[in-house]
């Protein structure tokens, strides 16, 4: 049952100032590295396969165990996971940041991403707990998207200013001094929840959880990096499968949980959308991983649509800008990195002012809005003339931050609202998992359709490919910034028609996905409005 206590307002409140040092901890940790890995190259010696995997360890771990640390929380408790997993990436970050070699580096990330699965969940499943009330609930979650937006912004800030000052090391080794406000004050002001009944831990569903999200999300990053292939594409099937088979599992233990209580569900209060709720589950019987009864509220499972498809639009989106930007426009990655600064900025601003505007206009419509606003900025890219400087993209960029920061406030607390509270880590962890998916699916499809337009449309000029040094025309063909490289050992005339071929080759592939990623938002905007329209108003 949620736990409502008669506790001081205040009290709520600094639980979630401290929630969001975890929350800040993990946003910054996954745009921070990206800048040190030229000094991580270089300090380590490590191979291009080496680099990639120090940075994939971590997202393919935490993929993979999100679902299950979210179960695991709704059984042991969310506060005593975070606690767990706070001190965990504290110790391990701290040891990381010391790596003597790049396979330490690479073990240490994979244990970063072990404990960083017990964070998201936690901390959006403790706000459901402790703000049972749907308004007080909706800011909380309001300022914990504000939260990882603001520690996206600041990941590259940071991380550029603490290799230029200090070492590669200190990017990770600031995850210390972050998490020991958590670890002092916690306890004191946390409350502990957990599901009352939580039946036996199932663990080959977690097995099988793990099979089905590290082979996706592998075949997915293996497939935005080099394109096409064998590999990738049998892992992604090998993962699909398996997730057929893990879904069967889950309605096999629901079913029996559902026989064995006699039809005698779990009552939390009435949730939106009238959500089946999974039996109480006693005894000795394996329970569920993953209730899969949640995706049988259309609220719930509309949502998590458009959790995927909005961070598939700003990561997309992101990608592209940064090669525009650093590239084209010739930007180092801080200067990047801070002229992203005001549309994340925007992010938080949007996901706060929408908090109050669901009081007048349904929840459903302010979500289909957002969305709608991200369909408009892919709509200035796609149609818009970026070729005299960064300035329409940029403001392309704060129109759908703007979008991303509305959708993602509402989207999530319909999430949560619509779970029973002592299934929210199970909710949280299904949202953090959408969040990622959606990440990895803007990057991988977006990415690919980019890079293979490029490719397909770059027109070298003549003689280029002649005074350049070998095998530098080839690399011209395959990226941007081997264009660039190229463009570089070349005399200037040449140098000039080498890098407008390939902005050419560059802006064809970005006005391609730009109009794939316009059309996605606004289909998505009308299923949003059309679904969750009878959502009522906060009260």
């Amino acid at each position: 049952m949620s736990q409502r206590s008669p506790r001081a307002p205040w009290r709520d409140w600094l639980a979630l100032a401290l929630l969001m040092f975890p929350v800040l901890l993990v946003a910054v940790d996954n745009t921070a590295l990206t800048f040190a890995l030229p000094a991580i190259a270089r300090s380590l010696d490590a191979s291009g396969v080496e680099l990639l995997w120090i940075v994939d360890a971590y997202p393919l771990v935490l993929a993979g165990l999100l679902v299950a640390m979210g179960s695991l929380g709704d059984r042991i408790g969310r506060r005593r996971l975070l606690f767990i997993g706070s001190t965990g990436f504290a110790a391990v970050s701290a040891v990381t940041a010391f790596a003597p070699s790049a396979e330490w580096l690479i073990a240490g990330r994979a244990g970063l991403g072990f404990f960083g699965a017990m964070l998201m969940p936690s901390t959006l499943s403790l706000i459901r707990n402790i703000f049972p009330e749907p308004n007080r609930r909706r800011l909380a979650v309001a300022i914990w998207a504000a939260g990882f937006s603001g520690g996206a912004a600041l990941g590259p800030i940071a991380g550029g200013w603490l290799v230029e000052h200090f070492w590669w090391g200190a990017v990770l080794l600031v995850a210390v001094p972050i998490i020991l406000p958590l670890l002092a004050l916690g306890p004191a002001l946390i409350p502990e929840s957990r599901d009352p009944n939580p039946g036996r831990v199932d663990v080959p569903s977690i097995i099988m959880s793990l099979l089905v999200m590290v082979p996706v999300v592998y075949g997915i990053k293996v497939l935005a990096t080099h394109g096409p292939a064998l590999e990738p594409l049998a892992a992604i099937t090998f993962g699909l499968l398996m997730g057929y088979a893990f879904v069967r599992r889950q309605r096999s233990l629901l079913a029996g949980g559902h026989a064995k209580d006699a039809g005698t569900p779990v009552q939390d209060g009435p949730a939106p959308g009238n959500l089946a709720q999974a039996g109480r589950v006693t005894g000795n019987r394996a329970a569920p991983l993953l209730d899969i009864s949640l995706f049988g509220n259309r609220i719930f499972s509309t949502a998590i649509v458009a959790n995927v498809l909005a961070l598939f639009s700003f990561n997309g989106f992101i990608l592209f800008l940064a090669q525009h930007l650093q590239l084209l426009e010739g930007q180092s990655p801080s200067e990047s990195g801070v002229a992203m600064v005001p549309a994340l900025i925007a992010t938080v601003l949007a996901g706060l002012l929408v908090v109050p505007l669901v009081k007048k206009v349904r929840p459903g419509f302010v979500v289909a809005g957002g969305l709608l606003l991200s369909a408009a900025g892919y709509f200035m890219v796609a149609f818009g003339d970026h070729s005299n400087g960064p300035a329409l993209l940029l403001a392309a960029l704060l129109v759908l931050c703007l979008g991303v920061g509305a959708a993602e406030t509402i989207s999530n607390d319909l999430i949560l609202g619509a779970a029973p509270a002592e299934k929210s880590g199970a909710a949280a962890a299904i949202s953090e998992t959408g969040y990622e998916i959606g990440s990895l699916l803007g990057t991988a499809i977006l990415g690919s359709i980019l890079t293979a337009s490029y490719q397909g449309n770059l027109r070298l000029p003549a003689g280029a490919a002649e005074a350049a040094p070998a095998g530098a025309s080839a690399q011209a063909g395959e990226t941007l910034a081997g264009a660039v490289e190229l463009a570089q050992s070349l005399p200037g005339p040449l140098e000039e028609a080498v890098m407008a071929a390939a902005r050419t080759a560059f802006d064809s592939g970005v006005h391609i996905t730009a109009t794939i990623a316009l059309v996605l938002m606004a289909g998505t905007s009308v299923l949003a409005a059309a679904v969750l329209r009878k959502v009522p108003t906060a009260k």
